[in-house]
């Protein structure tokens, strides 16, 4: 999981009505590469497949390719390359395939990662798509906990090896998650960091999806 601030934050405004006088942050961007990486490669074989059935397809291929391109290259962004989790210290913003949720941090009520990575608003419970949840790495986190219980069963160990091992002691979402919950905590009475929760649809991504359905059936139906 990666995480980046997305731009340089701007200067504050001391004394405005419902600011802060601290200034505000960039946003701190979480990412999944493993889906960054699998999206393109799969965008990449759509475009070449796609590609060459529009320029040596004969009769109703052209078009079906251009259809199906339609139907799955939104499918492909909006689950490999869109989900993102942004924070600041105002608010979280959850883009999620088919979604954006923004959750003000006075909403937020809790984040965790159980089978998946859920952040709990306003009595809702929202995913967070970009922080997939890996099992296989938490069962080897936890033999590793176990192993190191069993070589020294009295747990004795440096402070030097607990400050080093504090980071491998958890699966990368349950780090990922202790990050937001912790900002949660700390910027959730901020003046600023109040509200209701916002949901928007991404019709960039819903629009073309249904556009290319209707043409597959159209072009199947007719052929």
């Amino acid at each position: 999981m990666t995480s980046s601030p997305s731009g340089p934050g701007g200067p504050g405004n001391p004394g405005g009505p419902g600011r802060s006088d601290e200034p505000p942050y960039a946003d701190r961007v979480f990412r999944s590469p493993s889906a960054l990486v699998g999206g393109v490669l799969i965008l990449l074989l759509a475009a070449w497949i796609g590609g060459d059935a529009l320029v040596r397809g004969e009769g109703r291929t052209p078009w079906a390719a251009v259809a199906g391109l339609l139907f799955a290259v939104p499918l492909v962004v909006a689950f490999t390359l869109r989900p993102a989790v942004y924070a600041n210290d105002d608010r979280l913003r959850i883009r999620n395939p088919f979604r954006t949720v923004t959750l003000p941090w006075g909403t937020v009520e809790g984040v965790r990662a159980g089978y998946s990575s859920e952040v709990f608003a306003g009595g809702r419970k929202y995913q967070l798509w970009a922080v997939p949840v890996s099992l296989r790495q938490r069962k080897r986190v936890a033999r590793q906990q176990a192993r190191r219980a069993t070589d020294d069963p009295y747990g004795r160990t440096s402070a030097t090896a607990d400050v080093t091992d504090a980071r491998t002691r958890r699966a990368p979402a349950d780090q990922t998650c202790r990050r937001p919950a912790r900002q949660a905590e700390r910027c959730g009475s901020r003046p600023t960091a109040q509200g209701e929760p916002a949901v928007r649809w991404a019709y960039e991504i819903i629009e073309p999806c249904v556009a290319g359905a209707i043409a597959l059936a159209v072009l199947f139906a007719t052929g």
